[in-house]
């Protein structure tokens, strides 16, 4: 079977330039392919889209992710760390001049996912002859690598050390209740409004002339937790 396949991949080589198969890279790549959709897979799914309901980041990242991944896989080699590196600051720079600004949410899952995906690629061992020995990462430390990815997600989504408070921008109407003696009426008079419970208020410009102020709420909703929208601070045309 093994003459087979070499005089196989001899025959392909010499023919098209390509062998039919290395089944020790294939197996390798495939490997590494599973765990890595894997975990993309559950942060997008159960760590991101749960608080924003936006199943066109989820895509975005499980595309994202599965082309970094086969991109620095198949495209391995010394000089690609430098390569992967370029890459991403290229993708970045391309977010960056959008019309629409990604939100720092999408932005970290975003950031965080293409990690996973160039460490999953890269994350394979090499046998020197010479010296007979293997050097490179390990099942044990892939899968260590993204054990910690994996924790670093629910650690940003559950824990109570990040604060988990919504906050919400409004144009009020009403400048007479910002001075500080009659906060707790300003406070009553939006939670009537928005129907919210206001933990905290920061009053911003005030434009006397028109009789409006800016004013950022903060606020305990499930809801809204994860809400790409909730902090803009103008209506969109």
């Amino acid at each position: 079977m093994e003459e087979t396949l070499e005089t196989l991949n001899y025959a392909f080589g010499d023919t098209i330039g390509i062998v039919l198969i290395d089944t020790k890279e294939f197996i390798s790549l495939v490997l590494r392919f599973f765990i890595n959709f894997i975990v993309v897979g559950t942060i997008a799914r159960f760590f991101y889209y749960p608080k924003s309901q936006r199943r066109d980041y989820m895509f975005i990242f499980l595309i994202m992710s599965i082309s970094i991944f086969l991109l620095v896989s198949l495209m391995g080699g010394g000089a690609m760390k430098t390569g992967a590196a370029l890459g991403l600051f290229a993708i970045f720079g391309i977010i960056r001049y959008r019309t629409e600004a990604v939100p720092i949410r999408e932005m970290t899952y975003l950031f965080m996912l293409v990690a996973v995906s160039v460490v999953n690629a890269m994350g394979k061992a090499n046998y020197h002859s010479l010296s007979d020995r293997w050097d490179g990462m390990g099942l044990v430390s892939l899968l260590f690598a993204n054990i910690v990815f994996v924790l670093l997600a629910w650690l940003f989504e559950s824990s109570k050390i990040i604060s988990d408070s919504c906050s919400k921008y409004i144009k009020y109407d009403n400048v007479n209740l910002i001075a500080p003696d009659k906060r707790e009426e300003l406070k009553a008079d939006l939670e009537k409004r928005t129907g919210l419970k206001i933990k905290r208020i920061e009053v911003g410009m005030i434009d006397y002339l028109k009789d409006a102020v800016l004013l950022r709420i903060f606020y305990d909703d499930d809801m809204d937790r994860g809400s790409s929208i909730a902090e803009m601070m103008k209506m969109p045309r």
